[in-house]
């Protein structure tokens, strides 16, 4: 309990220490004291262009780190393998091509779109679920179908980028894993369905404590496991495809976050997804600020940072896996 109670007070100051200096560093500074009182209402010039530009960017980062990192949590119960992530598996690169698709060709449906998204990763999921079952769920057949429906969703993305070329069409470039230029409005779009995507998912966690038992035991408890893994999965597809809307394809992050969340506060989901909101909120805003300040005026997005990370701790669960078999 110590060791909860220590491992979510950390997170938090660590993540309100990462929002202050994510405002106030970059080619617009502020001083610890300037800031507040700028936050309180004394003019400061300085302050609108932080209130302007980096407060959406941090809002959306937050978010979009917390709705990644606990759609991997929900879909780690639905599954029950330690290895699935809205990225990895492509869900992410789904809900991506069919946010681009809609509002490249139908524009007149941009206040859909989310809905759009969420049916792109839906697709993905059922893909990879249905094509990756034989008598359960395998960790590594889990994976190679779910990169190569990555790949497909991909594939295709690329492919519609190349055919709007041709076709003098003009893409939406807010369709980069990157959030450079975020506004207000993107920022109600990921606050509104974010938030009811986090809602739901604190709401299920004592069914994701139950998907962790055998099939047979849950069944005979009289608890709906069908239901269950379809109402988890649809709340995981919102969350991630909410995210990958608005800040873009970042994988691994719900593959990192539950694997720390599970080492610090248990394995209980009741403790799980509210560390999995805090630290995936903390890793996605670090990454971001860490992007955006090592080499000016140039920026890394957040999701090759990730790569970097979560490629090499991929193979280090997936040789683990291979050790305990």
């Amino acid at each position: 309990m110590k060791k909860r109670i220590t491992s979510f007070v950390v997170v938090i100051a660590l993540l309100l220490i990462t929002i202050f200096l994510s405002a106030t560093t970059g080619s617009v500074s502020m001083g610890l004291t300037e800031f507040i009182r700028a936050l309180f209402g004394e003019a400061n010039e300085d302050f609108v262009i932080i209130k302007d530009l980096r407060f959406p960017r941090i809002i959306i980062a937050i978010f979009a780190g917390a709705a990644l990192s606990v759609a991997g949590a929900l879909l780690q119960a639905v599954m029950r393998n330690p290895l699935a992530d809205a990225g990895v598996i492509g869900i992410s690169a789904g809900a991506g091509f069919m946010s681009m698709f809609i509002i490249t060709f139908v524009p007149t449906l941009f206040f859909f779109t989310p809905l759009f998204a969420f049916i792109g990763g839906a697709i993905a999921c059922f893909l990879v679920f249905s094509l990756s079952w034989k008598a359960g769920l395998e960790p590594m057949r889990l994976i190679l179908v779910g990169i190569a429906i990555s790949a497909v969703f991909t594939g295709l993305k690329e492919a519609f980028i190349m055919l709007c070329s041709y076709m003098s069409v003009t893409i939406d470039g807010s369709f980069t894993s990157t959030m450079t230029m975020k506004t207000w409005t993107e920022v109600e779009i990921m606050t509104v369905y974010g938030s009811i995507g986090l809602v739901l998912a604190l709401l299920l966690v004592k069914w994701c404590n139950l998907l962790a038992l055998d099939d047979k035991t849950v069944k005979s408890l009289g608890f709906p496991l069908m239901t269950a893994r379809i109402v988890i999965a649809a709340v995981a597809v919102l969350l991630s495809a909410i995210a990958t809307y608005v800040a873009g394809v970042i994988s691994f992050v719900g593959l990192l976050v539950p694997h720390i969340a599970r080492r610090l506060v248990g394995n209980d989901y009741k403790y799980v997804i509210p560390f999995s909101i805090l630290a995936g909120a903390l890793l996605i805003l670090v990454a971001d600020t860490l992007g955006r300040i090592l080499i000016p005026p140039q920026e890394i997005p957040a999701s090759t940072l990730m790569a970097i990370i979560g490629g090499p701790f991929l193979i280090f669960l997936l040789r683990r896996g291979d050790r305990k078999a």
